[in-house]
């Protein structure tokens, strides 16, 4: 698989710009995840195809935008439906720190999450659970996250198990965000503050910091 030569440099552009720098460690780590999901994009369908060549800034950097909303004192975070361990594995890199759990329904996605983490070398190799994220045990984190998944009400369905006291989700969430989150409005209530993404005009990464069921909220 080939990248753009220019996509790892916007990329640490993008990163400075942010507030993050990147280590030449970390830097290996994310070759590393681009050169499996290489290998395994020929037997199985983790991205888009036609994003391969730009992964550096479609995958990676949109990522790693979420690492300034991320709270400093997080210790767990809990991906929903990882796939191509974005944004979970990125994270895990960035910030070794923290405990990461990867949750994905298919089990040959789960295999390549073990896998590429294995690879990386991480320093604090995430948790991969191969399960339906309704299935899956509760698994209390500071941060929850998702990307490109489903509709804001079933991502807070999804979400509701695994938030710890104080949690916060980040969700990747494209141009029709407004009226995703006017929709689950109608079952939840929501504190949530919507941040610019660096790699998609139309696009927004939605901090939910409180929610709750409108069916619970008299009881």
């Amino acid at each position: 698989m080939t990248h753009s030569p220019a996509g790892q440099e916007l990329f640490l552009e993008e990163m400075r710009r942010l507030g993050c720098d990147v280590s030449r460690e970390t830097r290996d780590q994310f070759e590393v995840l681009l050169h499996t999901l290489g290998r395994w994009q020929k037997a199985i369908n983790l991205v888009g195809k036609g994003t391969l060549p730009e992964a550096w800034t479609r995958h990676i950097l949109d990522s790693a935008q979420l690492l300034p909303l991320i709270p400093t004192k997080a210790r767990t975070l809990v991906d929903l439906g990882s796939g191509g361990g974005f944004p979970g594995l990125v994270l895990a890199a960035l910030q070794p720190t923290l405990e990461v759990v990867l949750i994905e329904s298919d089990a040959r996605k789960g295999a390549f999450l073990a896998e590429a983490g294995r690879r990386m070398g991480l320093r604090n190799e995430p948790k991969v659970i191969v399960s339906r994220i309704e299935a899956a045990p509760p698994a209390p984190a500071d941060v929850i996250t998702a990307r490109a998944l489903a509709p804001l009400g079933q991502l807070l369905a999804w979400a509701a198990p695994h938030r710890a006291a104080a949690a916060i989700c980040l969700f990747h969430k494209g141009k029709s965000w407004q009226s995703e989150l006017a929709e689950a409005m109608k079952d939840w209530d929501i504190e949530s503050q919507p941040f610019s993404s660096v790699t998609d005009r139309d696009a927004v990464l939605l901090r939910v910091a409180q929610f709750r069921a409108k069916s619970l909220r008299d009881r």
